[in-house]
């Protein structure tokens, strides 16, 4: 039979394992807990980039859609000022068609001046020289 001191030591070596075991489910609830704060930490990291990229999103979409609009105000700008040329065009033609018609008028009448100058001219020396012929005759002039 086992004496006292025999159990006594048996109940010490349960004890210093028992301590141990409490040591070591003590170091890992403390390692559990890091992980847990770790854990924590880390999806608080990845909410706040969600959150950022949520918010850049929307400054996106709202840069978009504000592009989008202004970029059909700028459209029906165009097409009105378009529609503004083409009723001014339509309304000046026929004026630029008479002015035009006027400049050729201008050029003939110009180049008929120019003919009858030189038709003047031609004539005047034809005299001219048949003049002083007369009056060299006239004055008994050789």
């Amino acid at each position: 039979m086992a004496s006292n001191d025999d159990i006594l030591r048996a109940l010490g070596r349960v004890e210093g394992r028992l301590t141990g075991i409490e040591d070591s489910v003590s170091h890992l609830r403390d390692e559990l807990s890091d992980e847990k704060d770790n854990a924590h930490e880390s999806r608080s990291v990845i909410h706040r980039r969600l959150d950022e990229q949520a918010k850049q999103i929307y400054r996106f979409d709202t840069t978009v859609a504000i592009s989008a609009g202004v970029d059909a105000q700028i459209r029906e700008e165009i097409k009105t000022l378009k529609e503004t040329v083409e009723k001014n065009h339509e309304a000046v033609a026929p004026t630029l068609e008479e002015w035009k018609k006027m400049k050729t008028l201008g050029y003939g009448i110009s180049g008929l001046i120019a003919f009858a100058g030189l038709t003047v001219g031609g004539v005047v020396a034809y005299v001219s020289d048949g003049a002083v012929a007369a009056l060299r005759h006239w004055l008994k002039i050789n």
